[in-house]
């Protein structure tokens, strides 16, 4: 016998197509809240706003304020045939990019596509993780710069598992309010829920709110395939702790004040920043740090996040906050009660 919870398996559990959440709901903070407490091994039924009834004076919010651009390049190769890139982190100043492309058996090293006139992406090589390393060509005469194609050209990098094309709403939706550092392909979707106001209450209850920055990659969607989670490679992202933040965070501790991670985004950049004593340090790395039980955590208090598919290492993180047990109970009752799931859907406390 397994211990349970150290297999992908574990991880697995039946999510009905129609609970992927295929629109926000509005406003931002009207969405479905489960509260687990860890503690008394409970769970109930709120609403996002009433995370301010579990907000105390002294406690400070963690926010990752990385902004999402617009990724997803819909292109066409020189017979006419559709042909996508998906920017994913620059690797030389603004015109050479890590890209995942499709079809990837088409678009090979030493072809072009073409995404507007004046605007092409030249695949240079392919990546050990099978990616590609391309180029981006734009026209100074019809865009200016590269960045100012991506933003004229690209499309909203709304995840796979929201089937249909972006809107102009998802510009913003997809977008949490406080977003203000370029460079996610993918939002940090528990935020996704605060509105100003919230924002303004919970400071109002004499709380505070901190900024970090990780850059979201489209590993974030990767299922673990091996039934070992520790053979699952995690793609390194960008993140940075301000020492604003590692100030307020090590005075919230100074005064017996809880740290409030705001999806696993700020979990991740904490940890990652975090030594043996749990003492956050300032400064800017990369990570590719996996959580997963029977870890815990050393900075984190409480952790508001979404509902995560299975066999992601996103379900693993929070049943390391949480206990295996008690997160694939909150997550079955989540199904039977029909939460929305993963980026635009509810979201989940835990206390």
């Amino acid at each position: 016998m397994h211990e349970p919870g150290s297999r992908t398996s574990d991880y697995d559990y039946p999510l009905p197509d129609a609970l992927i959440a295929q629109e926000p709901v509005e406003p931002r903070d009207a969405s479905r809240l489960l509260v687990v407490d860890r503690a008394a091994g409970t769970l109930a039924h709120r609403r996002f706003t009433d995370i301010v009834d579990y907000i105390a004076p002294g406690d400070l919010l963690v926010v990752n304020a990385t902004q999402v651009f617009r990724a997803r390049l819909l292109c066409t190769r020189d017979s006419g045939a559709p042909a996508e890139v998906f920017l994913l982190r620059p690797l030389e100043g603004d015109a050479v990019w890590e890209a995942m492309v499709q079809p990837g058996s088409k678009v090979r090293p030493g072809r072009r596509v073409h995404v507007a006139p004046g605007f092409e992406v030249e695949i240079l090589d392919t990546t050990p993780r099978h990616t590609r390393v391309v180029r981006l060509v734009a026209d100074p005469a019809v865009f200016g710069t590269v960045p100012e194609a991506i933003a004229a050209c690209g499309h909203v990098p709304l995840p796979p598992y929201i089937t249909r094309g972006d809107t102009p709403a998802d510009e913003s939706r997809y977008q949490t309010v406080y977003a203000k550092t370029r460079g996610s392909v993918a939002a940090p979707t528990a935020g996704l829920h605060f509105t100003p106001q919230l924002l303004e209450r919970i400071r109002d209850l004499g709380a505070q709110v901190a900024e970090v920055v990780l850059h979201v990659g489209a590993g974030t969607f990767r299922p673990v395939a091996d039934e070992d989670p520790s053979r699952h490679l995690m793609h390194e992202e960008w993140c940075e702790v301000p020492q604003a933040t590692a100030d307020l965070i090590a005075a919230t501790r100074a005064r017996g004040g809880k740290v409030w991670a705001v999806g696993t985004t700020a979990v991740r950049t904490l940890e990652s920043a975090a030594d043996d004593r749990g003492v956050v340090h300032a400064g800017a790395r990369e990570t590719n740090l996996f959580i997963r039980p029977p870890q815990r955590l050393k900075a984190v208090d409480r952790l508001i996040t979404n509902f995560h598919q299975p066999r992601s290492t996103l379900l693993m993180l929070v049943a390391s906050v949480a206990g295996y047990e008690l997160m694939m109970r909150a997550y079955r009752e989540a199904v039977a009660q029909e939460y929305r799931f993963l980026s635009y859907g509810d979201a989940m406390v835990i206390l």
